[in-house]
């Protein structure tokens, strides 16, 4: 387990770890304790990936042009009607 805060973590170095914890957890075979700073862990290391994939759909869609209308995705024209 890794003592970087998982903000510090490249999303892939965040995710390998996450997926480490949870191939520990299902186990069975890790102290009491252990096994709830390791949760803990995991649901930060889960929560900071989450956060990371909303981010880059969010940059994903604001690249992303309607060839209809030249706009950006999720947007609509101003219609002053």
């Amino acid at each position: 387990m890794s003592d970087n805060a998982p903000e510090t973590l490249s999303f892939e170095d965040a995710l390998k770890e996450l997926e480490s914890i949870v191939q520990r957890l299902e186990r069975g075979d890790v102290p009491l304790d252990d096994s709830i700073a390791l949760y803990t862990r995991g649901e930060a290391l889960r929560a900071q990936c989450q956060k990371r994939l909303a981010d880059a759909e969010a940059r994903i869609e604001k690249l992303t042009i309607d060839a209809n209308t030249g706009i950006p995705g999720g947007q609509q024209p101003f219609n002053a009607d």
